[in-house]
């Protein structure tokens, strides 16, 4: 495969890494102002919000420490690599904003729902809601951009790429920035509500549906992210794309079998049965077999192959032209290597 084919896997993980960095910024920021808020206020809803907000910037940490641990090269220990780890640390930060995040305003906003007191100081609350709203939507921009890209690239909408996405930094940020702007909508509405009306009961309702829906996001990370733990399918846009690299090469005549299992972030095993072209002996084919594979996993995104021969009588997988975007077809096979959720097809 041509070197230059791997530059979009290589330039995805600094670009993650930015866009963990500047949601950990924007977090810390408000988690502050959020806090000194909610202490001078009083407002359930303000309690709700710094709660989320130091979730989201504990959180950030732990995908942090994901990029760091999860970019590690393979070794005799771990011949898959330590892409999966990546799950792993991302599984912690959807836990953390469960817990720290969700719990927590559910449960402040119930113990407050007996309160009468009337607002007070809600000026202050605005302000600090307005600033937050801005810092987050900047972090949200990153990841929108960063989101936006790479579905472009493989032809989807935004939302799915980053439901299917095999980059969980991604998906956690995009999802917990787009979490932070509509829950600082609800509590803007539960502070309005409670300085309108005089009742403090919806001031602490616009806890619990923050928590309510921080409990939602927390809930379908934890779902991906075990998904992939589990070994997910890629999608068939990214089989289909590698039977094309596969039949590209002058080596192999046709493939009857196609297995491919992400091991990290835009990283697959890859497991194939190919008829080579010829007819050599047993010795000269295993050491051909063997460049295959070697040429396979020069690609950034192929972290194992592993070929063996078809049978006579297997049936060859034929690739589905249309499903191939263009940057596929022109040899940039990772431009989709994000991409998950799929099922096995053969064309």
């Amino acid at each position: 495969m041509p070197s230059s084919d791997a530059a979009p896997a290589q330039q995805e993980r600094p670009e993650s890494l930015l866009t963990v960095v500047i949601a950990f910024a924007a977090n810390l920021l408000v988690a502050i102002a959020k806090t000194i808020a909610s202490m001078l206020t009083g407002s359930a809803s303000m309690v709700a919000e710094a709660a989320h907000s130091w979730a989201d910037t504990g959180n950030e940490v732990f995908l942090l420490i994901a990029e760091r641990r999860g970019a590690r090269t393979r070794d005799e220990r771990h011949p898959l690599g330590y892409g999966r780890e990546t799950y792993i640390w991302s599984m912690f930060a959807a836990f953390g904003l469960f817990t720290a995040g969700a719990v927590v305003s559910i449960w402040h906003g119930i113990t407050e729902l007996g309160d009468t007191g009337p607002a007070e100081d809600v000026l202050l609350n605005y302000v600090v809601l307005a600033i937050a709203f801005c810092l987050e939507g900047t972090s949200f921009l990153q990841a929108y951009r960063q989101a936006h890209g790479a579905a472009t690239k493989r032809r989807v909408p935004v939302l799915r790429h980053v439901l299917q996405s095999s980059n969980p930094t991604l998906r956690a940020v995009f999802a917990e920035d787009a979490a932070a702007l509509v829950g600082l909508v609800i509590a803007f509405l539960g502070v309005f509500l409670h300085q309108v009306t005089g009742l403090a009961v919806f001031d602490a309702l616009g806890s619990i549906a923050v928590g309510v829906l921080l409990g939602v996001v927390a809930v379908v990370l934890i779902d991906r992210n075990r998904r992939f733990l589990l070994g997910e399918s890629t999608s068939p846009e990214l089989e289909n794309a590698v039977l094309v690299e596969l039949l590209r090469r002058d080596q192999v005549e046709r493939v009857t079998y196609l297995h491919l299992e992400f091991v990290g972030p835009s990283r697959v095993y890859l497991v194939a049965a190919v008829d080579l072209t010829g007819n050599e002996n047993e010795e000269h084919v295993a050491v051909r077999l063997r460049e295959v594979e070697e040429s396979l996993e020069s690609s950034q995104y192929i972290e194992e192959a592993v070929l063996t021969l078809s049978q006579p009588g297997d049936r060859s997988l034929v690739p589905t032209a249309d499903e191939v975007p263009e940057v596929v077809r022109d040899g940039t096979v990772e431009d989709v290597a994000a991409g998950g959720a799929g099922t096995l097809r053969a064309g």
